[in-house]
């Protein structure tokens, strides 16, 4: 029997790059990147939001393969420890509760529920929106794909027009679908009725602008086991349910369901419902119905990938997708544990990630996004190098130098910004000329040189087992962030000191950026 051109466990879709000296096609399905895994590299998805959502997927997959999605029996981590040795295990296995585990065990028993436009139950989708929604008012494609212009958003990748549609293969379908599910606009969609309820209002997905951070190591098999975390004890495969592997279709007029453990956390917390319209050869969308899911309080779940921060009135928010952001500057809160109250929360994910691999990098990828509006600024996908071992576990010494290099290169981020706004009131002599322009050019040449620095200085602090010296010098370090941000101030000033004007402007306010390098201390607190 032939496979279906819409199933997604043994049709290629996944976009993936090999590791050196193997070879393999371009994209697979999800049975050969399991069977695979250990001799693909990574993900090769460009658009940040997709490479995220499809991680979740997989990370939940990955539990429900090798039965780490249950604590018992005996040591999660010693089974973690026999799959790294053994592999992803191929074979069906049969569970005491009569699920299956292995790589054809699973997907053999759930084959009915991964096709993208079954009729009765297509993945990740409520058939019954045709006939709960207008079928004069859908989306269309270009809405479904978060990369084309719709509506009012801007094109992103290409100019796309509603007269002449290019049709979404399964790879752009699928893929699109699970960005909507985790990273969804709130507002207004296409209009749905159930029973007496009728409206078009959204909530926001579940990372909605959010920034995630995913440990990643030399092949997929190895970064697939670092992304797991543990199930609390009493966490059953019986009630921790996936979408597709629930009996029937929720209830849109009810709740939520509440999250009973990681592989509900990690696929089943959608706050959006869609359906899409195949088109005639099978293989592409022609349309989509976009909704909500359901009406009544939106639940935030908890995720193990995010930073999360607390706010004043102590209440916790992951920490927001921000473009101009650079990654190191939250390697602190990956790597060491929360000092108080008021410091952010790392991700989960970190306390059990290096037990795969000493060495791995983390990769954050995001959404710059409004979290209230429908909005989409840009794509966020940066990966740190090398981090050579959990930070404050295996060298104590050096988890206060990693906070002072962020901190010292955020101090002198903010003197360069101070002194540079200062400097062009004081030569324009007019505060309705904003000086947005010196701005992003200080920022633009001090940012790059600031983080080769943090890195350069990471890599050589001690790591040796109770060192009680890191090799961290203080003072050596503040003249570093402190040149840069001087060799940047200057380089954008320089034009207006040929002026005696100018150059008192610019000379008097680089003494902002002197009196930290004078006293850091000081100006850090």
């Amino acid at each position: 029997m032939a496979t279906p051109a819409s199933n997604l466990i043994d049709q290629p879709w996944i976009p993936v790059a090999w590791l050196e000296g193997k070879s393999g096609p371009p994209q697979v399905g999800l049975r050969s990147l399991f069977l695979h895994a250990q001799e693909i590299r990574t993900l090769l998805i460009p658009e940040a939001p997709a490479h995220s959502a499809l991680l979740r997927l997989l990370y939940a997959l990955t539990a429900r393969i090798t039965a780490l999605d249950e604590a018992g029996p005996g040591s999660w981590g010693d089974r973690r420890e026999e799959i790294l040795e053994q592999g992803f295990p191929e074979q069906s296995i049969e569970l005491p509760d009569g699920h299956k585990a292995g790589i054809d065990g699973y997907f053999d028993q759930w084959a009915h529920r991964f096709d993208l436009f079954d009729r009765e139950r297509p993945w990740l989708q409520d058939p019954r929106l045709p006939d709960q929604c207008d079928r004069n008012e859908t989306a269309g494609t270009n809405k479904l794909v978060m990369s084309r212009s719709a509506g009012n958003n801007h094109s992103w990748f290409g100019h796309w027009s509603h007269d002449k549609p290019v049709l979404p293969n399964l790879s752009q379908a699928a893929l699109s679908l699970l960005t909507w599910h985790y990273w969804g606009a709130p507002g207004g969609l296409s209009k749905r009725a159930v029973g007496q309820v009728s409206h078009h209002y959204a909530k926001a997905s579940p990372l909605r602008a959010a920034l995630s951070y995913h440990p990643e190591c030399d092949n997929l098999f190895l970064t697939l086991l670092a992304g797991l975390t543990p199930p609390d004890g009493d966490v059953s495969r019986q009630t921790d349910l996936c979408p597709w592997e629930r009996g029937g279709l929720p209830d849109p007029l009810k709740p939520m369901p509440e999250p009973q453990g990681p592989c509900s956390r990690l696929t089943a917390c959608s706050q959006h419902a869609l359906y899409l319209v195949p088109a005639q050869d099978g293989e592409h969308t022609a349309d989509a119905y976009i909704t909500w899911a359901y009406n009544a309080e939106r639940i935030r779940p908890e995720d193990d990938y995010l930073i999360w921060d607390i706010d004043k009135d102590g209440k916790t928010y992951p920490r927001p997708a921000r473009s101009s952001r650079s990654l190191w500057r939250d390697i602190d809160a990956l790597l060491l544990k929360q000092l108080n109250d008021s410091s952010p929360v790392q991700p989960k994910v970190m306390d059990y990630a290096f037990d795969v691999s000493e060495y791995l990098r983390v990769r954050a990828l995001g959404f710059e996004q409004d979290a209230n509006q429908a909005a989409n600024h840009q794509y966020v996908d940066s990966t740190t190098p090398v981090l050579l071992s959990r930070v404050e576990e295996d060298a104590v010494s050096t988890e206060r130098p990693v906070r002072q290099l962020r901190e010292l290169g955020e101090l002198f981020e903010g003197r360069l910004e101070k002194a540079t706004k200062e400097a062009w009131l004081k030569y324009t002599d007019d505060p309705k000329n904003k000086p947005g322009a010196w701005v992003d050019a200080v920022l633009a040449r001090y940012w790059p040189s600031a983080e080769d620095e943090f890195w350069l200085r990471f890599r050589q602090l001690s790591r040796s087992d109770g060192a009680e010296n890191s090799g961290f010098d203080f003072d050596a370090t503040c003249r570093a962030f402190g040149r840069h941000a001087l060799d940047a101030y200057e380089a954008v000033t320089d034009s207006v000191t040929r002026t005696p004007r100018g150059a008192r402007a610019v000379t008097r306010a680089k003494a902002i950026i002197l009196a930290a390098l004078k006293d850091p201390h000081k100006a850090m607190k």
